[in-house]
């Protein structure tokens, strides 16, 4: 009988919550402060009505499902290891060789699947025309999986061009740095696992943005996520999906976008951590000051 293990991954990430929510505060002042700043407002009918315009996008955030990773985390905190977040500790499960870019557990790839059912029930105007993808194993067969449908070939235009690309961005990957399972494999060996997703913006064949020493701070984090903003601002695509990571995400929603809610119970729960599997859809104004 399989266990359903409890997200222990979860839980020492809301132990370390105050940690990501103060750091991404610092970075917070900073970002607004660019150029290019990102407004976000809750994907409501009446936004949609007053705030589509040339210079926004509908997009759906999705966290990846359960990762090995994870799995690994909640064994070891049921035999009652205990070890220090992004540390060399040798009782750090995150550290493991066997753990190198984790893949989905059979849980993770069912959380995937199970937001099938979320893309179908979007109107046809709020289904994407791009999906980007972290890089990282359990990210990319995320989105293929939960995007699944978007990958038909019948799904052309009149003009025979797919409705929707799938591209893999490096911007986009998982807060990384210590833990074995944030080093993504080879760019040729991802190419071969997913022949649908291109990969044509990783310029490095090996991962160059790992060390196994230091873990990256909240500001370079927010620095790549910045980066890829400005990218995203210049494509073309009017509603576009996101595969990515739990850190990645919450800087992105703590430090990289000016949230605009009337409500602050909607302010509150897009700042909040994700959960494995879970899909959050906004609309994002890109503002150049």
């Amino acid at each position: 009988m399989m266990t359903d293990h409890t997200d222990a991954a979860l839980a020492l990430g809301e132990l370390d919550y105050e940690e990501h929510i103060q750091g991404s505060k610092e970075c917070y002042e900073e970002m607004m402060q660019r150029p290019l700043v990102v407004k976000c407002y809750v994907n409501s009918a009446e936004n949609k009505k007053s705030k589509m315009k040339t210079n926004t996008k509908l997009v759906h955030f999705v966290r990846h499902g359960q990762g090995f990773h994870n799995l690994m985390a909640d064994l070891a905190k049921e035999a009652g290891r205990t070890w220090k977040q992004c540390t060399n500790d040798p009782a750090n499960p995150y550290i493991m060789p066997e753990i190198l870019d984790a893949p989905l557990t059979h849980k993770g790839r069912e959380q995937a699947i199970a937001l099938q059912s979320t893309v179908r029930a979007l109107d046809e105007s709020e289904q994407p025309q791009l999906v980007v993808l972290s890089p990282h194993c359990r990210a990319l067969q995320t989105g293929v999986l939960a995007f699944e449908e978007l990958l038909d070939g019948n799904r052309n235009d009149s003009n025979g061009n797919k409705k929707c690309s799938f591209i893999a961005h490096e911007m986009v990957r998982e807060e990384t740095g210590v833990h074995r399972c944030d080093q993504r494999r080879p760019k040729s060996r991802q190419e071969k696992e997913f022949p649908m997703v291109d990969f044509s913006l990783l310029t490095d064949e090996d991962d160059k943005i790992f060390d196994p020493n230091r873990r990256e701070s909240k500001l370079e984090v927010s620095e790549r996520i910045y980066t890829f903003m400005e990218w995203l601002e210049k494509r073309p695509e009017n509603v576009v999906g996101v595969a990515s990571h739990s850190a990645w995400l919450l800087t992105t929603f703590n430090a990289n976008l000016d949230i605009i809610a009337t409500d602050e119970d909607d302010a509150k729960s897009l700042k909040d951590w994700f959960q494995t599997g879970e899909i959050r859809s906004v609309i994002l104004e890109f503002v150049r000051t």
